[in-house]
């Protein structure tokens, strides 16, 4: 391959198997991927949007090419997304046929213009700015939708990608302004409404309606044509004596990854909670090296217990005392102990980083010095608003998430049926799926796969480690491992039973994403391999290129 002159690539038709992909690494950092179908050639922009990996080293199954980070696909017909983490398809390329070469032209973008000429007489009203919200908008916009869109959200920042709060920005390797979704411009350049720092204290789902109280006392009830609710959820605060000093601190927006920030700095910190929120921000303060001493407590003996075995929980245990990270399992924080300290309160309140914790105090009658606590106690769903709904356990919804004709309930707040069954499952790219099936099910496109017909995906970031886990086990109790995971090199297969012939139905790796990859694919498809299978030898990224043929 050669540049034959500025923007034109060749490329050797030879080099593509019919069926196959191929991505090409240029001098200025960008990639071309080539797809072939017999002799239809497609070229496109081969870094995924969402975070830049080469698509060439993911896995094309059929009409899809599947990213090997975050599993965001597209359609290898026109690049269209067909599954999040990413939010927009990939840029097409022309490309001209010269004898057993192409001519690829990276300066003309083959665009199909969209006409925001459907459904322009009526109002679509999202509450909610976080993944799910976000979504809904975009895809309505980017599928042609030419109503009035409002998103309300209580947050005072546009659309951002929460995830990265705890896995870059609390680390200070990604600044405020990277995580806007869309850009900053993306509500105007879009047409959306965006009502930040509004709180809607009623939604009604058989009226479509909604009512919003403001800061003066006044409230305003709102109806729409289409009705999305996806409020999220809020941290889960344990029942422990001085959970409500100050000092104490929930990561779940912008405004908490600030204050955490803030407040760590020469600090002793305890985190309490081993899930992956509490590991991330271990790992993103130990990254950032500014605090005194980080400390984890957790009830089990050992970390992530609920998603791993105990084998990859003590490769990711000695990954973080490699850190500096101190652990004290098995053990229930009964107090966070509160001190007077000789200060300036109204000062340090300025700097939002005021703290009257003196430390924890264990069952045990253990103490431990602490200057701020950060609880990484899960989370509940936000459904009170929701009235005339009976929703502990989350909106009872369809395949399109919906709970009354126009009205949809998803993300944090939804119990819906995937490909794994009913369930309500807190992740980002399952709240992105959300937004995708709700625009399309509004829009009325079928082209679009509901959620019965998509798996969950997760990812947990850790000193620049991916651990990624695909579809849904109840426990890790029953599993199988192949690799090491002390060398951060395994894949690991989680059953419901021990049966020989039960099919996996979820897995987790470091290092061997292409596996992932492709067994996600057979998962989505219904044929995820046996336990027996797997201790045959079977090869899952084989099976899953043969199967999408």
């Amino acid at each position: 391959m050669t540049k034959a002159m500025i923007n034109t690539v060749t490329i050797s038709k030879a080099d593509i198997q019919s069926g196959g992909m191929k991505s090409y690494k240029q001098d200025d950092d960008s990639i071309i991927l080539i797809t072939r179908d017999d002799d239809e050639f497609r070229a496109f922009d081969g870094k995924c949007p969402h975070a830049g990996a080469d698509l060439g080293n993911g896995l094309r199954c059929g009409n899809r090419v599947v990213c090997p980070w975050h599993h965001a696909s597209f359609d290898t017909s026109d690049g269209s997304l067909l599954e999040p983490i990413a939010t927009e398809g990939l840029t097409q390329y022309k490309l001209t046929h010269d004898g057993d070469s192409l001519m690829v032209d990276t300066s003309a973008e083959v665009t199909g213009q969209v006409e925001n000429d459907k459904l322009t007489d009526t109002h679509t009203i999202i509450v909610g700015g976080g993944g799910a919200g976000f979504m809904t908008a975009d895809q309505l916009r980017q599928g042609g939708y030419g109503g009035k869109i409002t998103l309300i959200s209580k947050d005072e920042k546009a659309p951002y990608n929460r995830p990265l709060l705890s896995k870059a920005f609390l680390a200070g390797n990604m600044d405020e302004d990277k995580l806007l979704l869309g850009g900053a411009d993306w509500a105007s350049s879009n047409n959306i409404e965006l009502r930040l720092n509004q709180t809607v204290s009623e939604v009604i789902p058989n009226e479509a309606t909604i009512v919003v109280e403001y800061k003066n006392g006044n409230s305003e009830r709102q109806t729409a044509d289409f009705l999305v609710v996806a409020t999220g959820a809020s941290p889960a605060i344990p029942s422990i004596t001085g959970a409500d000093v100050d000092g104490v601190y929930t990561l779940r927006s912008m405004a908490d990854a600030k204050l955490i920030k803030a407040a760590s700095h020469d600090q002793r910190v305890v985190i309490i909670g081993t899930g992956f929120i509490g590991m991330e921000v271990a790992s993103a303060l130990a990254q950032a090296g500014t605090t005194a001493s980080i400390t984890v407590v957790g009830q089990d003996n050992r970390v992530m217990g609920n998603i791993v075995s105990e084998t990859v929980s003590n490769a990711l245990i000695k990954l973080h005392e490699e850190k500096g990270i101190n652990f004290v399992f098995d053990a229930t924080v009964n107090e966070i102990t509160k001190v007077d300290r000789q200060v300036d309160k109204d000062e340090d309140e300025d700097d939002q980083a005021f703290s009257d914790v003196g430390g924890v105090t264990l069952a045990s009658g253990e103490h431990i010095d602490a200057d701020i606590v950060v609880l990484g106690t899960g989370v509940s769903p936000r459904t009170e608003i929701l009235s005339e709904v009976n929703a502990p356990d989350g909106v009872q919804v369809d395949a399109h998430l919906q709970l009354r004709d126009g009205v949809y309930a998803l993300g944090d707040i939804a119990k819906a049926s995937n490909q794994m069954g009913r369930m309500r499952i807190e992740h980002w790219r399952v709240a992105l799926q959300h937004g995708m099936v709700t625009a399309a099910a509004i829009l009325g496109d079928d082209d679009v796969e509901s959620l019965e017909a998509r798996i969950p995906f997760f990812w947990t970031m850790q000193y620049g480690k991916s651990l990624r886990y695909s579809g849904h086990a109840a426990t890790p109790e029953f599993n199988i491992l192949f690799g090491t995971p002390d060398t951060l090199d395994y894949i690991e297969y989680y059953f419901d039973d021990e049966g020989e012939n039960t099919r996996a139905s979820a897995a987790s790796t470091l290092g061997r994403d292409k596996e992932l990859v492709a067994f996600s694919e057979l998962l989505r498809r219904g044929h995820a391999p046996t336990r027996a299978q797997l201790n045959a030898g079977f090869n899952m990224i084989e099976q899953a290129q043969a199967l999408s043929r």
